[in-house]
């Protein structure tokens, strides 16, 4: 899969080193996969889970550092590429206001 916005992944590690780690996994795991639907995503990230947000698309949201961070991923499955909309904490993804921005 293509990664839209790697960047932003590198920058969201920044503020959070905590999470640093994981999100450099991921984005290994993610341009090495060739997932086709949500049970392909699942198969590396259990705890994944779709979301459908204001604009009534869907996302993939994965759970960072335990449940400490969310990292909210618009995938396109038919392009194989993954967009990276948002990196949370837990206290930010639980206002869902989040969900209206997109």
């Amino acid at each position: 899969m293509r990664i839209v916005k790697e960047k932003f992944l590198r920058d969201a590690a920044t503020p959070y080193p905590k999470a640093a780690k994981y999100l450099a996994a991921w984005t290994k795991t993610v341009r090495a996969a060739t997932w086709r639907n949500l049970a392909d995503v699942r198969a590396c990230y259990p705890s994944a889970d779709r979301v459908l947000v204001g604009s009534q698309k869907s996302v993939i949201v994965f759970n960072v550092c335990g449940n400490a961070y969310r990292l909210i991923v618009a995938v396109h499955f038919d392009r194989q590429t993954a967009y990276t909309l948002r990196f949370l904490t837990h206290a930010e993804y639980s206002k869902d206001t989040w969900k209206d921005e997109l």
